[in-house]
This record gives C-alpha cells, structure tokens and sequence, in this order.
C-alpha cells in the first residue's frame, strides 16, 4: 500500500512538473514575439507602415512630411484605407494640434488665397500663412518641392481647410480637428503596404 501510495504521489509530481514546463514555454517572448513588441512611437514619429488607428479605420502610413520654418517644425502623414487617401496633420505650438483633412478639387483658388472663402456652404477664416522648407519620406502625392506656401483656414465650427502651393501647384485639403486620445498607433514593419 506504502509503494502505490508513493506511485501516486510521484506520478502525480511528475505531471504537475510537466504542466507547469509547458506553461512556462507558452509565456517565453520567442524571436517572432520580440519583433511584436510594442514601442513607444507617438504622433511625433510615425514611421512608413505603422497603423493609426481612428474611428473603426485601420489608417496604413504611406509617406511623411516634415515642415520647418525658422525653428518651428510640423508633420503631415499620407495615410491611406484600400483607396482612400487623407492626410493626418500634427504640430505642436502651446498645445498638440491634430487634424485629419482629405484632399479636394471642389475649391477654385489662386496662388493667393484671400483672407476668407467660402467652401461647401461653410466659411473659412484664414489663420495663419507662411512658406515652409520640407522634407519627405515615402508617398507623398504631388508634393514634390523643397519650398511651399501655405495657408490655414478655420470655420466657426472647427474645421479645418489647409491651401498649399507648390511649384505652382495647389493643393486643398479639408477636414477636422480630432482628439490625438482618438487614434490608436499600432508599429508597423517599416514597409509600404500599398506600393510596390
């Protein structure tokens, strides 16, 4: 009885040992979920192929902006949705500003916007303009030029209209201000995901 006793017992010990292993195994980082890992990557320093995450849409980043005049430096992300493209704006003055503008041709403009216009039945009220030195990574559409003009509009309700001439070129985007605690950034592998 003695020796079916201590049969049990070691048995039982052997077993416990053994799920105790495989458990252990299970919770080890291997090399495929060190790569997972999560880093502390911001609006700041979005990267080609991270995801940002807003309002259901898995936004992938296809390109980078990077804006300086004088000492003052901003960022604009082209972040495209299977064939949608927006372009997420992120600068920092007294506060963090973030806003989310899509690309339209519904707006007649000259090199020299005036100080107010009017757009889908909205009007806009420039509030700041300027020329600015860039630097690209990645997709950036038509934006091609080391130097462009920029200028800033705001409804009364908040949202935004941003006018950029480039080489000649212009550009309008509108859009909103959104909360940066509404976008979710997941790191990506630093590749493109819609271009070759």
């Amino acid at each position: 009885m003695l020796y079916i006793t201590l049969a049990i017992i070691a048995v039982t010990a052997i077993i416990i040992y053994t799920q105790r292993k495989q458990i252990q195994n299970l919770l080890k980082p291997t090399t495929s979920n060190k790569k997972l890992a999560p880093v502390n990557t911001t609006i700041f320093d979005l990267k080609i192929g991270d995801i940002v995450q807003h309002m259901g849409i898995d936004w992938v980043v296809e390109g980078r902006l990077t804006y300086q005049e004088g000492a003052y430096y901003w960022y604009e992300y082209l972040l495209q949705d299977k064939d949608k493209i927006v372009w997420l704006s992120v600068e920092e003055d007294d506060r963090v500003e973030v806003a989310l503008l899509e690309p339209t041709n519904q707006l007649d403009v000259s090199k020299d916007p005036p100080p107010e216009l009017t757009f889908a039945g909205e009007i806009y009220t420039r509030v700041d303009y300027g020329k600015a030195r860039m630097t690209r990574t990645g997709l950036t559409m038509k934006r091609k030029a080391e130097k462009c003009g920029y200028f800033d509009y705001e409804s009364a309700d908040g949202k935004v209209l941003s006018i950029e001439v480039w080489d000649g070129d212009i550009e309008v985007s509108v859009g909103e201000k959104i909360s940066p605690r509404s976008l979710t950034i997941l790191p990506g592998d630093g590749k493109t995901v819609y271009r070759d």
